[in-house]
């Protein structure tokens, strides 16, 4: 038996859009069950998004903290944010939001891995990255504001952050698969191993 995820769309009687907002919106479709009952589902649409665990010569993971409304935390997270625009290459929507969260920019970088994070009542997907060669971007710093404008940050090394995820103290979805994806990258066939940074992401299809 191949242990992989296989693309599947049930038939869909009817969909409607009862909320639209900024960057997501709400759906509801009846969907055919396998034995022809007709089911509702109410989910986010989601445009999806890129993360970096972006990682230095001292093997010290870049994290930033930042306030989650729907939470109520400040959550330690690797960098990360929307595609902004539909086809839009992941690669340079990450390296644009390295710069733009840390003022940082990488030479290597590697697809570590590609999840969706809340399959059961959202389409968001993620592809997370792997940056190394880490040095300071160029120009000034990019304008910050929001929940943005309070944000902290830190250089923790991967073994503390792999401590804390085990000892439920790190919650945020892309800072705990990031991290424990990199740690059995390197138990397994090695960093070089993993996917190029442009390579094919069904999920989100773009032009490279």
């Amino acid at each position: 038996m191949t242990i992989k995820d296989t693309p599947q769309e049930w038939e869909i009687r009817a969909t409607d859009t009862p909320f639209v907002g900024n960057k997501t919106s709400v759906r509801t479709d009846d969907v055919v069950m396998p034995d022809g009952s007709v089911v509702r589902r109410d989910y986010q649409v989601h445009p999806g998004s890129v993360a970096v665990l972006a990682i230095d010569d001292e093997d010290r993971v870049l994290l930033i903290k930042q306030y989650r409304h729907p939470v109520r935390h400040k959550l330690w997270e690797i960098p990360a944010g929307l595609l902004d625009i539909p086809g839009e290459n992941p690669l340079h929507a990450a390296q644009r939001e390295l710069y733009e969260e840390a003022h940082v920019k990488a030479e290597d970088w590697r697809v570590l891995t590609d999840v969706y994070t809340t399959a059961g009542g959202c389409d968001e997907a993620v592809r997370i990255f792997l940056a190394r060669d880490l040095s300071e971007a160029d120009g000034e710093r990019f304008e910050v504001e929001d929940e943005e404008a309070d944000l902290e940050h830190a250089r923790v090394p991967l073994a503390q952050l792999v401590r804390g995820v085990l000892a439920g103290e790190l919650h945020n979805n892309c800072l705990v698969v990031g991290v424990l994806s990199l740690v059995a990258a390197r138990a397994g066939n090695g960093l070089e191993a993993l996917r190029p940074a442009e390579a094919p992401w069904p999920a989100r299809p773009f032009v490279a």
